[in-house]
């Protein structure tokens, strides 16, 4: 008898395949409806090409039929990705990056007879230091009498939210959770100033392109005959429209704040050394979440020990910053946009298809450096609700960073706003912290009066 498996809550959209997960692994299987299909997508030798250019997720193949459906064809184990991101959550550079992978795997699959059938922005992840596109069954045989069945895809998920932040000059990433299967090209158009369609490219893939899909009369069938000829000319169109597109270089309040911290006597080396030798203490460690991480200092610290590490900021411009450093370099740090007063929830059908970011973080080790005041005094969370927050992301260590009332910094912030923060005091810090942890060490931070913890969770 065939053990039980679990379809995978977003993989339904699709009659080609779904994954799912049996006896904890996760695997991808190739309806029948497909064979020919993904028989191509080998056999052409264009999966060979993808995967020695690392622009696809490799597999391996089994002719072991796990599921036991009668659709079933062959079943593929992918490589798995460490952590799943949402595009919602990505830098505007990020988005970039990803839209012209997306183009280039079109145009790489043209000439293998192959074409792109989905061009959602769910299909590529940072693994590995890289961006890389995680769905097989995303190419299929290409025919010259039809139109690219993925461009609208492309224009609403990609090229609508890339357009809006580059002639607004604003980070708009929460549209895309707002529309999270791509913003409608028709609320595009409204947006976008009046400028903007004097780009020939931009007029004629988003105003154009809006006027005449909002004029399509339901059912109407007519084909217009797309050679491959157009097809390359209209990606190439986009890949000239994607790579001109900018955000606006902007110092946040928060850019410089590793620059101005390196300035307060020895307190940075000091916070380092003191983060770097409880590291080396610490055994099996092969995740961690940098929460606050501004431009990434101590991200790439524990990167360097081979540790996978998810960096998340709310500030846009640093964690852009931080991605644009790592096309270089290649470290193993996922940088995200995330408030931690209110992160990615679950969406999708039945609040299952997209999990929330606390439920997908889950890191070995946690850091919380510089961020408890920003959280309790600028958010006005009280410090239960913060050690909830960090017990559900941690799995095994805490460090985090006490900063006293008497902190400039906190100072800053009240002189601004009425000091109701009778609550905050290191003593009901840590009252609050040590229901989900034990302290297992406590250092204060050379002359500054900050404090680091190293706290170890509760075993469950």
């Amino acid at each position: 008898m065939e053990s039980s498996f679990i379809k995978h809550p977003s993989s339904y959209r699709d009659p080609s395949g779904f994954m799912f997960v049996k006896d904890g692994i996760l695997y991808r299987q190739v309806n029948k409806v497909f064979a020919g299909d993904f028989d191509l997508f080998l056999n052409s030798g264009l999966y060979k090409k993808l995967i020695e250019q690392k622009l696809l997720i490799p597999h391996e193949q089994t002719d072991q039929n796990l599921t036991g459906s009668g659709e079933w064809h062959t079943t593929l184990k992918p490589e798995p990705v460490e952590f799943i991101s949402y595009p919602y959550e990505w830098s505007f550079d990020m988005l970039k990056d990803a839209a012209l992978l997306t183009l280039r795997l079109a145009k790489e699959s043209i000439a293998f007879g192959s074409i792109l059938k989905d061009a959602t922005a769910y299909n590529i992840q940072w693994h590995k230091g890289s961006l890389i596109f995680i769905d097989t069954l995303s190419f299929e045989k290409y025919n010259e009498d039809e139109p690219w069945v993925a461009y609208r895809q492309f224009c609403e998920q990609f090229l609508g939210p890339l357009l809006l932040m580059h002639y607004r000059k604003q980070p708009l990433q929460q549209l895309q959770l707002s529309w999270p299967e791509g913003i409608p090209l028709q609320v595009v158009s409204s947006l976008l100033p009046r400028r903007s369609r004097l780009s020939l490219h931009t007029y004629l893939h988003v105003h154009l392109n809006a006027r005449l899909s909002s004029k399509t009369k339901t059912g109407e069938k007519g084909k217009t005959k797309f050679s491959k000829q157009k097809l390359l000319n209209l990606i190439n169109s986009l890949e000239t429209l994607v790579q001109k597109l900018r955000l606006p270089a902007q110092k946040s309040t928060w850019s410089a704040y590793y620059e101005e911290a390196g300035n307060r006597n020895d307190y940075l080396d000091q916070k380092k050394s003191i983060i770097n030798a409880w590291l080396n203490d610490m055994k099996n460690i092969s995740t961690a979440a940098d929460l606050g991480a501004n431009d990434g200092e101590f991200s790439r610290i524990i990167a360097g020990k081979d540790i996978a590490v998810i960096a998340a900021d709310f500030d846009p411009y640093c964690i852009n910053n931080l991605y644009n450093s790592l096309k270089s370099t290649r470290e193993n740090i996922q940088p995200l946009i995330i408030d931690l007063s209110s992160p990615s929830p679950a969406i999708g059908i039945n609040n299952e298809e997209r999990s929330s970011f606390l439920s997908r973080v889950k890191a070995d080790l946690v850091l919380a450096l510089a961020l408890i005041h920003h959280l309790a005094i600028g958010k006005n969370l009280p410090f239960d609700m913060i050690a909830k927050l960090f017990q559900h992301c941690c799995k095994r260590y805490l460090i985090i960073e006490f900063v006293p009332k008497t902190d400039e910094k906190i100072q800053l912030m009240l002189s601004c706003k009425k000091d109701i923060y009778h609550f905050y005091s290191e003593e009901n810090f840590r009252q609050a912290f040590e229901r989900y942890f034990s302290v297992t060490d406590r250092k204060t931070i050379g002359q500054s009066g900050r404090v680091l913890y190293l706290m170890t969770k509760h075993e469950s």
